[in-house]
């Protein structure tokens, strides 16, 4: 299997002990676990290697019941346009309780896509780099909470083409809209 260059650093990394898990006296935490968080990325990133889905896919897929549709965007960018009947879960609100009260069974199939599958859309979907796309944290931290029916949306879609059905939330389109 071939990993890009940046999962090989993470995977080297490791499996070496991290001197600044301690870090210096009065800074150590035992909530904020550098090594887990590696370890479990790598983990993620091999079980996400066939789970990213063509456009067609992920409509088909949503079809499906049982499947629920995750926006980890912020409520804000949600509100402008979302794919129609997902839900929204804001990335820095994904914890165990949300987790719980949104999506309450592990094995629901959770659908993820993100700002970087949508092109010309750069008001609700700004671009990130790619090594820090929302697709990617989401998918570890879903992951790392013992979700593992999730798939991703895969390609660079232009919003203007697109085969998925978008809408705005009432709110971000006005009163008496």
């Amino acid at each position: 299997m071939n990993y890009p260059a940046s999962l090989l650093i993470v995977a080297m990394l490791s499996a070496t002990p991290l001197a600044s898990a301690q870090g210096p006296s009065g800074t150590a935490n035992p909530a904020i676990d550098m090594e887990g968080y590696l370890g479990i990325s790598m983990a993620a990133a091999k079980h996400r290697e066939t789970r990213r889905l063509s456009e067609a896919d992920f409509i088909r897929m949503n079809r499906e019941p049982g499947t629920v549709i995750l926006d980890a965007r912020s409520k804000q960018k949600f509100d402008e346009l979302h794919i129609k009947e997902a839900i929204n879960l804001s990335f820095p609100d994904i914890a165990v309780e949300s987790l719980r009260d949104m999506i309450p069974d592990k094995g629901t199939r959770i659908l993820i896509y993100c700002n970087n599958n949508f092109r010309e859309a750069e008001g609700p979907f700004p671009s990130k780099l790619p090594s820090a796309s929302l697709n990617l944290s989401t998918y570890i931290a879903l992951y790392n909470y013992g979700y593992r029916n999730v798939y991703e949306l895969g390609p660079l879609i232009d919003i203007k083409n697109s085969r998925l059905d978008f809408e705005a939330s009432r709110s971000a389109r006005g009163p008496g809209s």
